[in-house]
């Protein structure tokens, strides 16, 4: 990205001179603490849980509950965005994003921590469809535009990694400044938080605001709608389909999204206007979106879980190995966005997609030794996951950026914001109906195995080995029963993965040279 300043810039919007540098500085930022939140607390849970007293049922809303607010008030977001001016929505939710981490950061009891929670879920909500749309308000069309969102997308895509790495490394530092390490997994925003908000004015342009009223019934029923399925959606990765609450929050979700789809295509300015969908290249993006996400939480979730359960790494440790995903995926990213000034989008994410699926198709394939000596540890890592995690990134970074760049393109300045909203709430529903899918198929992959297993046990019959022995050898049934239904969840993944390239290949049909103008939708500029 140049140093230099540029006064070019889509029609209507201001113009004035930019450092483009620092705008992405401030836009990356952003982005990348909302999607870092999602996992760095997740290491220092059983610090927490000791520290504030929570209960084991109550421990996963520490995760769920950011989940929640921010997937349910995206498309919220994302209109405020269009209506009030996006540098101005940017702006509030780094503030509010800020304020709830202190107020996490000092939490002493579980009310506090939970709803300090939630409201970082708003603070997210708020600024990251509009980061997304700034992205278009400041960068003119064609090779600046095309790096700022390699660069935005590889933030959105290696947040996870860096929260875990950041999140083992805070939490096992030792009292420092005299505060618990876990404390500054909250603490650490609040300070980055408030810096890009007074910078924001100084190098974003803001957008026009657009007259209109907010549609109440429709933030309501959009709102409500997307928290029940999302809520449904995790819950049902670990309670199970069947589960009341995952059923009920299943079918009051669906009821009130379908009530929101009647109120949009009756008032006169609706939340999500519906000619969002109409573009076919667009619609595609949007469903890429939706299975891609949804196929990579496999990934993370499995075999976090895979690498400290069954190689034995610390959480650090486990936070390290996935740094190579990291840095695959901003190489990838960089790549991708050189080669869409040259190359159409569909072949750079339809191969993305392809490696992606075949690095999950590797995953499934792992390994496990009843005995996995130490020194076969690292072995197995090099030789078994670190090939699988380096093209697993690069195929991200080659799909993120291009399908990015085609969901938001050529959209009306008006729809920019809630563009960029619904591709966020299209990767955090499908990230979470990803995540519930993979669990229900590793789970009833352990539910099977561990019936068949004591079925051979007791049809075997004989003398009972002693305690320490039996203890042992349940722990290694365990641990070869998690692998393969991790395995099983990672086949499934693959194969979500290849209906993203699918979608791609058949329907992503703009050409790399209408990504070079901006304007509104069938107008070329520049």
């Amino acid at each position: 990205m140049t140093d230099t300043h540029s006064t070019t810039h889509p029609p209507g919007t201001p113009q004035r001179e930019l450092n483009l540098t620092w705008a992405l500085v401030l836009i990356s930022i952003a982005q990348l603490m909302v999607v870092l939140d999602a996992t760095i607390a997740n290491i220092a849970l059983p610090f927490i849980q000791k520290d504030l007293g929570i209960s084991d049922a109550n421990l996963s809303w520490i995760v769920t509950g950011y989940a929640l607010a921010f997937g349910s008030l995206l498309l919220l977001g994302g209109r405020l965005a269009d209506l009030y001016g996006r540098r101005r929505v940017f702006i509030v939710g780094l503030v509010v994003f800020a304020v709830a981490s202190l107020l996490g950061g000092l939490a002493t009891n579980e009310a506090l921590l939970l709803a300090a929670r939630g409201l970082q879920g708003l603070g997210a909500a708020l600024a990251s469809p509009a980061a997304l749309a700034l992205i278009t308000t400041t960068f003119p069309a064609g090779k600046e535009r095309n790096r700022a969102f390699a660069v935005y997308a590889a933030m959105s895509g290696a947040g996870a990694a860096v929260g875990l790495i950041l999140g083992g490394w805070l939490t096992g530092l030792d009292q420092p400044l005299g505060i618990d390490g876990w404390r500054l997994t909250f603490l650490i925003n609040v300070p980055i938080g408030i810096v890009a908000a007074l910078l924001s004015p100084r190098f974003l342009n803001e957008s026009e605001s657009h007259p209109g009223q907010l549609d109440l019934p429709g933030a309501v029923t959009g709102t409500l709608g997307l928290l029940g399925v999302v809520y449904g959606l995790s819950r049902a990765g670990t309670e199970g389909w069947t589960d009341t609450w995952t059923v009920v929050s299943l079918v009051a979700g669906a009821a009130l999204l379908a009530l929101f789809v009647v109120v949009e295509s009756r008032v006169e300015h609706p939340l999500l206007p519906f000619r969002v969908f109409t573009n076919r290249t667009r619609a595609a993006s949007f469903v890429a979106m939706f299975l891609a996400p949804a196929a990579m939480f496999a990934m993370f979730f499995f075999l976090s879980q895979y690498i400290q359960n069954v190689m034995g790494y610390t959480p650090l440790k486990a936070g390290v190995a996935f740094l190579p995903f990291t840095l695959g995926i901003v190489v990838g990213a960089g790549l991708a966005s050189n080669l869409v000034n040259r190359i159409d989008p569909r072949y750079i994410s339809g191969v993305g997609t392809l490696l992606a699926a075949a690095a999950l198709f590797g995953f499934s394939r792992l390994p496990y030794d009843t005995s996995f000596p130490v020194e076969e540890v690292t072995g197995t890592y090099v030789a078994d996951l670190l090939p699988y995690i380096v093209l697993m990134a690069f195929g991200m970074g080659l799909t993120f950026v291009p399908v990015t760049l085609t969901a938001v393109h050529h959209l009306r300045s008006q729809d920019s914001g809630i563009g960029s909203g619904v591709l966020n709430t299209a990767q955090q529903v499908g990230g979470a109906l990803g995540l519930a899918v993979l669990a229900t198929v590793a789970t009833q992959t352990f539910t099977d195995r561990g019936a068949e297993l004591a079925k051979a046990g007791a049809a075997a019959g004989g003398q009972a080995p002693p305690p320490e022995v039996l203890q042992q050898m349940q722990e290694v049934a365990r641990l070869q029963i998690f692998t393969e239904g991790s395995t099983q969840a990672f086949l499934v993944g693959a194969i979500l993965m290849l209906a993203a390239s699918v979608v791609i290949w058949v329907f992503l049909d703009v050409k790399h040279d209408e990504l070079a103008t901006y304007g509104p939708e069938g107008v070329h500029v520049g």
